[in-house]
């Protein structure tokens, strides 16, 4: 989880305040949860910007449905050993 404030260094030595992404103040204004869609369906190295993407899908498509969908397959992703791999997690 990010917290309001936080920075981001690129590689070119640039900062960048988290809250200066698409959609960051929408994404921060959500209370935290165990596990969102860019956890899932992310890769390990996804870009910030990217997971917001994500996040910003969730808020907008939330459900009771979706969070039983996520949390199973969070714990079916962990008892495979997939959150850091590189290759699809599901």
């Amino acid at each position: 989880a990010l917290r309001p404030g936080e920075k981001e260094v690129h590689g070119d030595g640039a900062v960048r305040d988290v809250t200066e992404f698409p959609g960051a103040k929408e994404r921060l204004s959500a209370a935290p949860g165990l596990t969102g869609v860019a956890q899932i369906y992310g890769k390990h190295d996804t870009p910030r910007a990217h997971k917001f993407k994500y996040d910003i899908v969730y808020l907008r498509k939330q459900s009771f449905w979706l969070d039983i969908k996520l949390i199973v397959l969070s714990f079916w992703i962990t008892l495979r050993g997939k959150w850091e791999v590189r290759e699809k997690k599901i």
